[in-house]
């Protein structure tokens, strides 16, 4: 991932307001300012692994129809060269400019294997990679070229048939995900506001939350309460967001999506929930 200056602009923000936070420092609005901070500078990186992540896919579904067209192009006995060059002008997305410089090397007299080499460096994709170096492998080797080039986009439409197939099928289980999530939540305000001041109120030896201590040590208030809570709350959307990503597209990588929504409403949520009851 490279530094743009989206991001150096979004952490310069982020310091600031996490500065400002400490001017709250003790009062009920601290946290609240300070996670906001913290969200706001993590944001760019987030939606920068999500982009990643999208394109990746997007890569990987061009490739299948680039694959496709020289197929077709191949069977009908024009050299696989030849075919990349014939094809180069067709849309293909985010692959379209590396096609282009492919077919551009292939031109210029450079070997099929070293113009595919780097054309597997210049996408930066592992499923790409692999099957490009079959590819070279094979015309390297004097093999059947259009037959490799069907089986390799017979195994790409169906690693690709997969993946769909799975996302479709475990999406019951990602909705499920959020509202064991949301229940959690739920759960975690009522224990808070609810269950604990009902406690305290049923002991009144102790003084109100602030002579509540452990271990007879130093008294625990309620800023000390709502901030162990928050913490719960963001350990657990951030593993439960992981957990989503990796059930649903098999890819830890792709939860951070899921881990920064859930973190971020539980933030939110939690924060805001102390800011109005807290008292």
């Amino acid at each position: 991932m490279k530094f743009q200056k989206i991001h150096w602009i979004m952490i310069g923000l982020s310091i600031a307001i996490i500065i400002f936070s400490f001017f709250l420092f003790g009062t009920r609005f601290f946290f609240f300012v300070f996670g906001t901070g913290i969200l706001i500078g993590v944001a760019p990186f987030v939606f920068s692994i999500i982009n990643e992540t999208r394109i990746s896919t997007e890569k990987e579904e061009m490739f299948l129809e680039f694959s496709r067209n020289l197929v077709e192009s191949v069977k009908t006995g024009t050299p696989i060269n030849k075919s990349i060059i014939n094809v180069k002008d067709k849309p293909y997305g985010v692959l379209s400019e590396n096609i282009k410089k492919l077919a551009n090397q292939i031109s210029l007299g450079i070997p099929l294997a070293k113009a595919l080499q780097t054309f597997s460096r210049d996408i930066k994709n592992r499923a790409i990679s692999r099957a490009l170096t079959l590819i070279g492998q094979a015309e390297k080797s004097g093999g059947e070229i259009g037959g490799i080039l069907e089986s390799v986009t017979e195994a790409i439409s169906t690693v690709e048939k997969l993946k769909k197939e799975r996302k479709a099928a475990i999406s019951t289980l990602v909705v499920q995900g959020y509202i064991i999530f949301f229940v959690f939540i739920v759960i975690i305000l009522v224990l808070q506001f609810q269950i604990l001041p009902l406690l305290i109120d049923m002991a009144p030896d102790l003084g109100g939350v602030a002579g509540i201590s452990a271990g007879g040590g130093a008294p625990i208030t309620q800023e000390e309460i709502s901030s162990s809570f928050l913490y719960l709350l963001l350990a657990q959307g951030f593993f439960s967001g992981l957990a989503i990503g990796k059930l649903s597209e098999g890819n830890i990588k792709a939860g951070i999506r899921h881990s920064f929504v859930l973190i971020l409403l539980s933030f939110l949520i939690a924060t805001g929930a102390n800011v109005l009851f807290g008292g």
